[in-house]
């Protein structure tokens, strides 16, 4: 899948995806966590490239929580 990020809106959107294996999901959000993709000035919001724009890394990390069957909310 190239520019994975770019059919994504935010990480939910992976976490729900009904066709993406669980492992897919995972290295998905991974990388959308990874500190490789902070904006800038602002640690706490990720931009991989090709996304639209920014999120929060706390929703990120909901998002790989909600795969474990943990406890997320999402927006």
């Amino acid at each position: 899948m190239s520019q994975p990020f770019s059919r994504f809106l935010h990480p939910f959107d992976v976490a729900h995806h009904p066709s993406l294996e669980p492992e897919v999901k995972r290295a998905l959000l991974a990388s959308w966590a990874s500190d490789r993709v902070s904006v800038r000035g602002k640690p706490a919001l990720r931009k991989p490239p090709g996304a639209r724009r920014a999120v929060p890394v706390d929703d990120v990390l909901a998002a790989l929580r909600s795969l474990d069957g943990g406890e997320a909310r999402s927006p």
